[in-house]
């Protein structure tokens, strides 16, 4: 069944470790944590000290998505603090490869993401050697965009290329139960979805919603 990583970036930042709690009641699968440095992205958010401060709270994989223009510089930090998967774009590094191997160096998972602008073809070389590939269905740094539905290709183009390997799809960007099925139909493992579910007064309708969409 497909797992939902709820982003906090549209949570209640005053009440953080309660809204984490209130997700993992709810049945989400991973928490998903946007980072952004303001450089590679317009915008500020998460550091580690934040991510340290919320651990305790839930049991639940911390997936921390590192939208920064230097991700080497904080793999280690990030990973200390608590993260379990650490994903990071393949645009924004100069040997992406070396920010992997850091990655697993500290026992965490890799993950390589993609904006909307990026072929399929260009994460070819890195597949052996990752966990997870995160397609962008929006332009990353901020929440609430609509869903690009190029990113259905994208997936599909993944999916063929992935075959047997033991490497997960992720999709993030405009998830809505109506996006939803399509994603996974084509074939998404993981849905990050942020502003649907927070708008959502349950948080449980929400998730359930998108895991029956796509059951």
């Amino acid at each position: 069944m497909v797992q939902i990583s709820p982003s906090i970036l549209s949570a209640d930042f005053a009440r953080l470790g309660q809204e984490i709690k209130r997700l993992e009641t709810a049945g989400a699968d991973l928490i998903h944590i946007d980072v952004m440095d303001g450089h590679f992205v317009p915008n500020l958010t998460f550091g580690p000290c934040v991510v340290a401060g919320i651990r305790p709270y839930t049991h639940l994989p911390f997936d921390v998505h590192l939208m920064m223009t230097y991700p080497s510089d904080f793999v280690r930090s990030f990973a200390v603090a608590g993260a379990d998967l650490i994903t990071i774009h393949l645009e924004a590094c100069d040997d992406p490869a070396d920010v992997i191997s850091q990655i697993h160096a500290c026992g965490k998972k890799a993950g390589l993401s993609i904006r909307p602008s990026t072929k399929v073809a260009d994460i070819i070389p890195y597949l052996p050697d990752i966990d997870l590939v995160l397609v962008m269905a929006v332009d990353p740094g901020f929440g609430g965009q609509p869903f690009q539905k190029e990113a259905i290709a994208k997936i599909a183009a993944l999916k063929d290329l992935i075959g047997r390997k033991p490497v997960q799809i992720a999709v993030d960007g405009g998830i809505t139960d109506i996006t939803a099925p399509a994603c996974v139909l084509a074939g998404a493992d993981i849905l990050v979805a942020g502003s649907y579910i927070f708008k959502n007064r349950s948080y449980k309708q929400a998730i359930n919603l998108l895991k029956k969409g796509c059951s």
